[in-house]
């Protein structure tokens, strides 16, 4: 395509403008009837979100993305550029790419008239025409919308009322593009003002100086659903001027989680000798983790337990079982239960705990929570096997710890003295006993299954030994710890 490089040249090609929203619509139309993937990358929100963006976008809206942290907000305002067009000319050197049919600026104003048709144009890419600001209690008015410059009055010799001496911000500057504000209720009440009277009148004072700027903006904003509310830190005309809220969510299944883990967790790694494999039933316990943190009372819902702590969690343990793998010069990788406890450090900074919970602490917390994830996961492929006769075993007095820098040698020789475990543990898996690596992760699985349905303990070094009491709620294992280490007895 051939880009005009004039005015002339421009009004030749006899190419139209539309505004922001009437581009967006008409690009998303288009990309329905080719059938085009909206937003790739994007897991989970196929039947909820994805249908609401579309129907903003259709009726022109500005939007504002409720959710809580991790739910993917920020990578979906980022993709709304795909619905601009490629390019877009503009009055070249204008500070707030002025359209060359119609400037609104006085500097655009002034080419026109001393140039005419020789006015030089430049085109603005898609992904320059996307502004973002994070709202934070600082933010200022001159960020937002602009400042008087002395300096440029000095040099121009200009008067300051003159519009020619404005320092245009962020907003002026996303003039026919989108101009996205992340946590929006941390936005000073003052500038939440100037974003009404640009959305309402197209007009803002700077200084005390009236200025007329018809912005042509879309609006996109993101928030936590706590603080956009009526006793909230939102303006109410502001908040009448949003025309669609949508909320967003974290994964409502497992395999969903998983499927989101998969694509954003480092895994294929530079340098590692040996092959990695990580089981499915490790990826659903990392999964189920999180799950288990946001029905957690312990642990506060206003924060929630973002998506990126299975991700995290994640890359922990292929690096526990890739340290694994160099101390015991195996070629195989495959991650077991220790891994995960070695990957606690990743669950403790993601979650903001109630007083309740500080009282606990993040750490033990955060080993309930793999103990009742692996109930859970161990449930839906043991359903129906007791394993007495290794419960029994562990009932007699034995024990047994797998090192989780334990070669898999090592641990198939002390899973061979435990009787049914080593048989029955493979049941549900299409893999076969040859395979120690995948054999052991299975082994381990089915050890701390057993645990979290309290038929064996877990001591602190990560050994599995026999049940000292009865706990029949699994969920209530913190209390017990804690009166067995004497704080609360």
């Amino acid at each position: 395509m051939a880009f005009a490089k004039t005015l002339g040249e421009l009004r030749k090609s006899k190419y139209r403008n539309r505004p922001v929203k009437d581009e967006m619509r008409a690009n998303l139309v288009r990309k329905l009837r080719a059938g085009e993937r909206l937003f790739p990358g994007i897991v989970g929100y196929d039947e909820t979100v994805v249908p609401q963006i579309i129907n903003a976008i259709l009726s022109r809206h500005n939007i504002i993305l409720l959710g809580l942290r991790g739910q993917a907000k920020s990578r979906i305002i980022r993709q709304l550029t795909d619905m601009l067009d490629e390019a877009i000319p503009a009055i070249a050197g204008s500070e707030i790419n002025d359209d060359p049919s119609h400037p609104i600026s006085a500097y655009g104003r002034q080419m026109i008239e001393a140039h005419a048709d020789d006015t030089p144009i430049n085109w603005i890419e898609r992904d320059a025409r996307f502004v973002e600001k994070l709202a934070t209690p600082d933010v200022t008015i001159a960020d937002i919308i602009g400042d008087v410059d002395p300096i440029k009055a000095a040099k121009g010799g200009h008067l300051l009322s003159d519009e020619l001496t404005i320092h245009y911000g962020l907003l002026p500057r996303a003039n026919r593009g989108i101009f996205a504000i992340n946590e929006l209720p941390d936005l000073a009440g003052k500038i939440q003002v100037g974003l009404f009277n640009i959305m309402q009148e197209g007009d803002v004072q700077i200084k005390g100086y009236p200025v007329r700027l018809p912005l042509d903006v879309m609006l996109v904003f993101s928030a936590n659903p706590e603080d956009y509310t009526a006793r909230g830190k939102i303006i109410t005309p502001l908040k009448d001027r949003i025309g669609t809220e949508i909320m967003t969510h974290y994964p409502t299944d497992i395999q969903l989680g998983v499927e989101i883990t998969k694509q954003e967790a480092w895994t294929v790694r530079e340098g590692i000798k040996g092959s990695l494999l990580i089981p499915d039933f490790i990826r659903e316990l990392i999964e189920q983790i999180a799950f288990e943190a946001r029905d957690d009372q312990r642990i506060d819902k206003r924060s929630g337990v973002s998506q990126r702590l299975p991700i995290t969690v994640t890359e922990s343990v292929i690096s526990n079982a890739e340290r694994r793998s160099l101390l015991t010069e195996e070629q195989k990788i495959v991650p077991r239960i220790s891994d995960i406890y070695a990957a606690i450090p990743s669950m403790t900074g993601k979650m903001e705990l109630e007083y309740e919970g500080e009282q606990i602490g993040a750490n033990k917390i955060a080993k309930d929570l793999i103990k009742r994830a692996a109930g859970e996961i161990f449930e839906g492929y043991f359903v129906g096997i007791d394993f007495v006769e290794t419960v029994r075993w562990f009932d007699q007095g034995n024990n047994l710890r797998l090192a989780d820098t334990a070669s898999a040698e090592e641990c198939m020789n002390l899973l061979e003295a435990v009787p049914e475990l080593l048989e029955t543990a493979l049941i549900p898996f299409d893999f076969k006993r040859s395979d120690d690596a995948l054999t052991v992760s299975a082994c381990e699985f089915v050890l701390e299954g057993l645990y979290a349905e309290n038929k064996i303990s877990r001591n602190e070094e990560g050994g599995y030994t026999a049940a000292t009491k009865a706990k029949k709620d699994r969920r209530g294992m913190i209390y017990d710890d804690l009166t067995e280490t004497g704080r609360y007895s």
